[in-house]
């Protein structure tokens, strides 16, 4: 039996492990957009997907990148995703068609399910991936177990650490 809280099973991600993944995003993205393999937007879905969304655009040189504000999380407690702030309907067309929407995890997938339908042919593409999400993610680096809980460096702050043994 498992004692833990799920947020207990911690996988650590720093500012350059985001970097390298989101790099490596970026490169198996590159040529699979469907204008001779250009993308003709980003969207990064907001917050998480901001850092990442920022670094494939650069990597991609995409340079029309907008937001999609998505709330589905309360702290740590799943809700009902719902829309705060939509992307520029122009970018976006009728379906998303040549568009790149970023985020920087898929967990249960409601978040994405939720923008699928919105702009069913958009591409998704995540940094990381759990099970239960990975059929709403059309492209990702890393897949983590469900029960894992995603530590990203925008969410920690650096702080000193008391020795496990003895002191300074």
């Amino acid at each position: 039996m498992n004692d833990r809280l799920p947020h207990e099973k911690g996988f650590h991600i720093s500012w350059d492990q985001i970097h390298r993944d989101s790099r490596a995003l970026a490169w198996r993205l590159d040529g699979q957009g469907p204008d001779d393999g250009a993308w003709k937007a980003i969207v990064a879905i907001t917050r998480g997907g901001m850092a990442p969304a920022m670094i494939i655009a650069r990597e991609l040189d995409v340079r029309v990148v907008d937001t999609i504000s998505v709330k589905s999380y309360s702290n740590q407690d799943r809700g009902e995703a719902k829309v705060l702030k939509s992307p520029d309907a122009e970018i976006m067309g009728a379906d998303g068609e040549g568009v790149l929407i970023i985020d920087d995890l898929v967990d249960s997938g409601k978040t994405l399910e939720l923008v699928r339908q919105m702009y069913p042919k958009a591409h998704f593409a995540t940094v990381y991936a759990k099970p239960k999400g990975r059929a709403q993610v059309d492209s990702f680096i890393t897949e983590v177990s469900q029960d894992t809980w995603i530590f990203f460096p925008w969410d920690m702050a650096l702080q000193y650490v008391q020795p496990y043994r003895g002191s300074d």
